[in-house]
C-alpha cells in the first residue's frame, strides 16, 4: 500500500506538470529524488532544480542521477538550502513542487513558505501534496500518531483547502484540489493535492 501511494503521488504530480506544460521546475524538499529522477528522464523538462537541507540526501540523488546517465550541470542543479528562505536565482520557474514536505514544517513557520514560494519564487504553477489525516484509520495509523515521526501536523481536507484558499487569496493564485490514490467515498484519498495557478 505504501509503495502504491508513493507511485500514485509521483504520477499525479508528473501529470499535472505535463498539463501545465512546465519546462523549468523547482523540486522543493526533493530528498534523495524519486520525483526528480522521474522528471529527469523526460527531456521536455529543460531545467530541474532540487532543493533540500540534507547534504546526504542530495549526495544520494546526485549519485543516482550519475548512475542513470541523467546528471547534467546545465540541466540539473542540486542546492542545499531551505525552501523557506527567499534565495536569489529561484524566481521565474514554470512550476514549484512541494511534495509531502509542508507537513514537516512547524505550522508557525508556514508563513515563511508563503513568503518564499508564493511571493518570491512565484512560479506560474505550484503543486502541493500532503497526507489526508481523514484516511489514516484506513491505513491502520493510530489516532494519537502521525504517519511519519517527522511530521509536525497532518490536515483534514477541509483544513488543507482553507489554508490553500487563504494563501491563494493573499498572493494571487487560484487553486484546485484533487484526491490522489484510491479514493474512499467518505474519507477521500490517502494523499491530497492542491494545484495553484498564478493569476
Amino acid at each position: 500500500m505504501t509503495t502504491r501511494m508513493h507511485e500514485d503521488r509521483l504520477d499525479a504530480v508528473y501529470d499535472q506538470l505535463l498539463r501545465a506544460r512546465a519546462t523549468r521546475v523547482l523540486d522543493l524538499g526533493c530528498g534523495d529524488g524519486p520525483l526528480f529522477l522521474k522528471l529527469a528522464t523526460n527531456p521536455c523538462f529543460r531545467e530541474l532544480v532540487g532543493i533540500d537541507l540534507s547534504a546526504e540526501a542530495l549526495d544520494r540523488l546526485q549519485r543516482r542521477l550519475i548512475a542513470a546517465d541523467l546528471y547534467d550541470h546545465e540541466r540539473t542543479r542540486l542546492i542545499r538550502t531551505s525552501f523557506t528562505e527567499s534565495g536569489a536565482g529561484l524566481s521565474g520557474f514554470d512550476a514549484a513542487l512541494l511534495v509531502e514536505t509542508i507537513e514537516h514544517i512547524d505550522p508557525a513557520d508556514l508563513s515563511l513558505v508563503e513568503e518564499a514560494v508564493f511571493r518570491c519564487f512565484r512560479p506560474a504553477t505550484i503543486i502541493v501534496t500532503t497526507p489526508n489525516v481523514e484516511f489514516n484509520d484506513l491505513l491502520g495509523v493510530p489516532r494519537h500518531r502521525f504517519r511519519h515521526p517527522g511530521h509536525r501536523f497532518e490536515w483534514t481536507r477541509r483544513k488543507f483547502r482553507s489554508w490553500s484558499a487563504g494563501v491563494g487569496r493573499r498572493t494571487g493564485y487560484s487553486s484546485s484540489f484533487h484526491d490522489v490514490g484510491a479514493s474512499h467515498p467518505l474519507f477521500g484519498g490517502p494523499t491530497q493535492m492542491a494545484v495553484f495557478e498564478r493569476a
